[in-house]
């Protein structure tokens, strides 16, 4: 199996910035995609950035040059830059990623999610 586990989160005031990590651990082969996914209360779970293997981005519109998405492959890892944070921004943000274990299966995983509070 292979758990995500994600840190960083916490209350920060408009403007400011948090780093948002998450860590991959377990029976890995190989990680393929990793993504970074936001859930607002009252609202559908969005994806926020993502990243291939080989460092190829994508942004949602609402964080195109706020957010920066970045995955040290050596560590299992991947990053959330977030700056200029707004109060939209508010939300549990999720690590999301897939990967190959050493038994050979494919799999989506996901971790359990770290706050991230925005006050105006």
């Amino acid at each position: 199996q292979v758990q995500l586990v994600e840190s960083g989160g916490g209350l920060v005031q408009a403007g400011g910035s948090l780093r948002l990590s998450c860590v991959a651990s377990g029976s890995i082969f190989r990680i393929a995609d990793m993504a970074w996914n936001r859930q607002a209360p009252g609202k559908q779970r969005e994806l926020v950035a993502s990243i291939s293997s080989g460092g190829s981005t994508n942004y949602a519109d609402s964080v195109k040059g706020r957010f920066t998405i970045s995955r040290d492959n050596a560590r299992n890892t991947v990053y959330l830059q977030m700056n200029s944070l707004k109060s939209e921004d508010t939300a549990v943000y999720y690590c999301n990623a897939g990967a190959l274990t050493t038994g050979a299966k494919w799999g989506d995983y996901w971790g359990r999610g770290t706050q991230v509070t925005v006050s105006s």
